[in-house]
């Protein structure tokens, strides 16, 4: 199976595929979450989630609370949503019963000895929705040591799929990747619903390529950023770029040799929708979808033209219903 196609008919959990996930979610035992686990396990898999990752603000996952409603075709992974004075960031796969202290904040420097600890256990430390409207919601601390950035909240957009915050989140990174590839490394992208009510799983979430469905798999395609992000389930995109014969899949490298690059996004789920090319120069093309179903969108370019490409899918109303990381041309 090829990562650039769309997801295939999956065998979940036995090899390598396309899996849907959300990797920010509270229950009852996080300020303000109204499900139990169990409840959010059933929300997300009629969600049509293969993984989730809990999050509980400052605290661990309790032992016997989680680990029954994993399956051979659900994976859970152990998280913490660490909340700090100037910021929140998300501790993916930490070891069972292990803390992330949450007590830094920007000026004491004591974030990166937080980030470390996470580190060495093989864990994934994300930005978690930089922009949010309420006290220690915006993101103070460099990005400089985290991994990914969680740029598509959907807590405060129960009744809208896009807000004014996540649109800030996404033109910070957005600006940021022409300067993260001249270092020679860049932090993907993701998409959470930070659930704590009631219809708020999967809305949006992130769409990984991994190895297998399992927690090593999992966040080293988030690592690599070979992910998308989705509105929901029903959403689809194939973002792929390809010259003289070579073909790459979101995250990857596509060494062009100097040859024209054609660019090609397929979308399913979103009529009418408007599909847009961004890279380092900014947004460079963008095509409507028909209103009848699924479009494909075309574009050229070479390496000398643009640094990289990504893929911004828009309703009608301009909210985001999909957005891509980068394929990264050289």
């Amino acid at each position: 199976m090829s990562s650039a196609g769309f997801p295939p008919v999956r065998a979940v959990g036995r090899g390598a595929a396309w899996y849907r996930g959300d990797c920010h979610v509270h229950s009852v035992r996080s300020g303000g979450g109204e499900l139990t686990p169990e409840e959010l396990a059933v929300r997300a898999r009629a969600a049509g989630l293969d993984f989730i990752a809990t999050t509980e603000h400052n605290s661990a996952a309790a032992p016997g609370v989680w680990g029954h409603l994993a399956a051979d075709d659900f994976l859970i992974v152990l998280g913490e949503e660490v909340v700090t004075k100037t910021g929140h960031w998300l501790a993916l796969g930490i070891d069972p019963g292990q803390v992330v202290d949450w007590n830094h904040q920007v000026r004491d420097g004591l974030v990166d000895r937080c980030l470390d600890q996470v580190h060495r256990v093989g864990g994934l430390c994300v930005a978690a929705h930089p922009h949010a409207p309420y006290p220690s919601g915006d993101f103070m601390f460099p990005f400089r040591g985290f991994d990914v950035v969680e740029v598509w909240n959907g807590l405060w957009t129960s009744d809208q799929p896009w807000n004014a915050d996540n649109e800030a989140a996404l033109a910070e990174w957005g600006r940021g990747l022409a300067a993260d590839l001249r270092t020679g490394s860049w932090r993907p992208a993701m998409g959470n619903s930070d659930t704590h009510l009631e219809g708020q799983i999967g809305i949006p979430h992130t769409v990984v390529f991994a190895e297998e469905l399992s927690t090593q798999a999992v966040l080293a395609a988030i690592r690599a950023g070979r992910s998308w992000i989705a509105g929901s389930a029903d959403v689809d995109v194939s973002f792929t770029a390809g010259a003289d014969g070579r073909v790459a899949g979101v995250g990857e490298r596509l060494a062009t040799q100097g040859r024209p690059v054609e660019v090609r996004a397929a979308v399913r789920g979103v009529p009418t929708a408007t599909v847009s090319f961004h890279t380092d120069r900014g947004k460079v093309h963008r095509a409507s979808l028909p209103d009848d179903g699924p479009g494909v969108v075309r574009w050229e370019t070479t390496a000398e033209d643009s640094a990289f490409v990504r893929v911004e899918v828009r309703h009608p109303d301009g909210a985001a219903a999909a957005l891509t990381n980068p394929i990264i041309l050289t």
